[in-house]
């Protein structure tokens, strides 16, 4: 009888999802998929990885900050990689092959950096991304040519800055910072109308965020959903949790008056962010309940420069060029540190099976590095 039952596609479909929070199959059967998921997470374990460097022609390019990477977000297929030009080049994991490079259509500036792209979502059919002054543009990953369709116009002078940008099956979340009183922006993506704007999140930082508009600056915050149905955002000294099905209702805060945060030292899952302060202490936390899963130390050589990420498993950092990873789920024990080193990092984005980083020299190009955890 459990001979039977273990040959149960539909058996290894329930344990697919509970485990590993799989919905998709990506392989012949879902006993398959489970196999593949289990490996890749020991992999992750044990640093295990085939790591390669993205190419792409650089030669489209009018002015030297449009190859600087502002932004990486991946997909079970697809790297996708943001510019200071609001170009957004987007690479075929499987091939590691730069396949398409998509543009916003031409609209006047507001600044040097007015049109740098500031967050994007991706599913194996559609791109999704935001530029700085408020636009938000998509694509069909199939499509052809460089074509973007603007699906919302900012409107910076009202506004502010758009400091960061992400999304899910049912809503876009945008952060601005210029304008007080208007920091979340919730738009229904099925129909694209704007559901919700408000906040104080970012009403400290205001005039810094017109300062992003035309200069290189720290970042100002960071917005990630977790769940599908929460949004979580930071600042230098607040982190704020909202849900996104009650207009942006406050469900969680979470403050630190004394030592300040690493705004690039947070990122969040489905379950959990976890936040970093200036001492280099870090802390995993429950989104909806706020409670501690883990604490963690991160070394504080070069920690002004820390950039961080998460997956369902483990905490990856990034400072003085070294990558190093933290398990999660065993009270944030340290693993090990990857055998390259990346320079000054620009990006960082991980999921269960890739983790990729785009880093800068003096010259201003970025170097999009991927790391394969799946490939052994």
């Amino acid at each position: 009888m459990w001979q039977a039952v273990s040959r149960s596609d539909h058996l290894w479909q329930l344990l697919s999802r509970q485990v590993w929070a799989r919905t998709r199959l990506m392989h012949d059967t879902w006993r398959d998929e489970f196999i593949y998921r289990h490996r890749t997470a020991r992999n992750f374990q044990t640093r295990s990885y085939v790591h390669v460097t993205l190419n792409f022609d650089p030669s489209d390019v009018d002015e030297p900050d449009s190859l600087s990477c502002r932004c990486l977000r991946l997909s079970d297929l697809y790297l996708a990689a943001g510019f200071a030009d609001g170009t957004v080049r987007l690479f075929l994991l499987n091939s590691r092959l730069h396949v398409r490079t998509l543009r916003p259509p031409p609209r006047d500036r507001f600044g040097r950096f007015s049109r740098a792209v500031s967050g994007i979502v991706i599913s194996d059919s559609r791109l999704v991304f935001a530029t700085m002054d408020g636009d938000i543009h998509v694509a069909e990953i199939n499509g052809v040519g460089s074509h973007t369709r603007t699906a919302f116009v900012g409107d910076i002078v009202n506004d502010g800055a758009l400091v960061d940008f992400t999304g899910c099956g049912r809503y876009w979340v945008g952060l601005f910072a210029g304008v007080p009183g208007r920091a979340f922006h919730i738009w229904d993506c099925i129909n694209e109308e704007t559901t919700f704007v408000g906040g104080s999140l970012t009403d400290p930082e205001a005039v810094m965020g017109w300062h992003t508009l035309t200069e290189l600056t720290m970042s100002l915050g960071r917005l990630r959903i977790s769940g599908g149905e929460t949004a979580v955002a930071w600042t230098g000294w607040r982190i704020m949790v909202i849900d996104l099905r009650n207009q942006g209702v406050i469900i969680g805060e979470d403050e630190e008056q004394r030592r300040g945060l690493i705004v690039t030292g947070f990122d969040a899952n489905d379950q959990a962010y976890v936040r970093m302060d200036s001492r280099g202490n870090a802390i995993v936390r429950r989104v909806r309940t706020q409670e501690t899963v883990c604490e963690f130390r991160v070394s504080r050589a070069a920690q002004r420069r820390v950039m961080g990420c998460v997956n369902r498993l483990h905490a990856l950092m990034c400072a003085g060029g070294v990558m190093r990873v933290w398990d999660v789920q065993r009270g944030g024990e340290y693993l090990y540190s990857f055998r390259e080193r990346v320079g000054e990092v620009d990006a960082i984005v991980a999921n269960d099976r890739h983790v990729a980083v785009a880093s800068s020299s003096s010259t201003a190009v970025s170097t999009i590095h991927l790391w394969d955890f799946g490939a052994l």
